[in-house]
């Protein structure tokens, strides 16, 4: 009876040896992720970018396979479909176009490759893995209440939107909306224009909003801080003292708002979301780990006075 009862402990301690051995390969096991960004033109998609990479190499045994969308829908749907046929074990991007891109990503759910979306959701493809992403509704509401809190008795407001179908543009704009509109006897917009999240076109936009208008507005808010920092030029050069408000804060913005150009931007964690995002696909792979579908980081408001909540402050000259 003793040697029966030896036997069978030695035969349940090799059985969980052998499991044991075969989880942890399991957890180290190689996988290959695609990433995709909308445009590596834009300093924020090269932080998100750069924090993925990071967070791959933190973690250990990622093939991480990154791709630029170019801001072309067909170029990213291009990246999207290689991805599918090299077979990798999962997909994480930021959609160009919420819309445009739910074909490509369908496809990837159909071939059963996990999606994660991050910073842009996508409408309409079911069995998408998890959208990871800051509240950009809220992001919108916090410019909103920053410029209540800037003229309280009220303010004429030109509002720079982003691209055009892109989740971010259409949820920012909503919350600034959101606070703004019940209001609206107190808070105008005067102009509302998109600039397509650029530069160039925020300054040229501002412009010519500017040479419409009988007087300057009261503050100019902007979807992004590439727009804010092109519409903070035109104010300067016209010799107009109008708070500029953006939203990323990328770090010329933070060294803008420290040196007393911009008013605002908002910090929505981008580099947090990258890391976010890429645990929470290893996790998946590795370990079967279902995620919420839906992880939202909270933005905040970033003014001189609270600076050092900024996630990319030590990239400021």
């Amino acid at each position: 009876m003793k040697l029966f009862w030896s036997k069978s402990l030695l035969a349940g301690a090799v059985a969980a040896s052998l499991l044991g051995a075969f989880g942890a390969a399991h957890a180290q096991e190689k996988v290959t992720i695609a990433s995709s960004m909308p445009a590596l033109e834009f300093p924020f998609f090269v932080h998100m970018q750069e924090a993925l990479t990071k967070k791959a190499a933190e973690i250990g045994g990622i093939e991480l396979i990154a791709t630029d969308g170019q801001n072309k829908t067909t170029k990213q749907t291009g990246d999207v479909e290689a991805a599918i046929i090299r077979g990798v074990g999962g997909i994480i991007i930021s959609p160009l176009d919420s819309v445009a891109m739910a074909p490509a990503l369908q496809q990837a759910v159909d071939a059963g490759i996990p999606v994660v979306t991050i910073d842009r959701r996508v409408e309409g493809v079911p069995g998408i893995l998890a959208h990871v992403g800051a509240d950009n509704v809220i992001g919108g509401e916090a410019q909103g209440k920053l410029i209540m809190e800037l003229f309280p008795d009220g303010a004429r407001i030109v509002n720079l939107q982003g691209q055009p179908g892109s989740s971010p543009a259409i949820d920012r704009n909503k919350g600034l909306h959101n606070v703004l509109d019940p209001v609206s006897d107190k808070y105008e917009f005067v102009a509302e224009q998109t600039a397509n999240f650029a530069r160039e076109e925020g300054a040229s936009v501002t412009e010519a909003i500017l040479a419409g208008l009988d007087s300057p507005p009261d503050a100019i808010v902007a979807a992004n801080d590439d727009m804010a920092l092109g519409a903070l030029q035109v104010t300067q050069e016209q010799g107009l003292n109008v708070p500029v408000l953006g939203f990323d804060a990328l770090p010329e913005a933070l060294a803008s708002i420290r040196d007393g150009g911009l008013a605002a931007t908002v910090e929505q964690f981008p580099g947090g979301q990258s890391s976010t995002a890429l645990q929470t696909m290893v996790d998946y792979l590795r370990d079967d780990k279902k995620p919420e579908t839906l992880i939202l980081l909270q933005p905040i408001a970033i003014t001189k006075d609270n600076l050092d909540k900024a996630e990319r402050l030590g990239e400021i000259q």
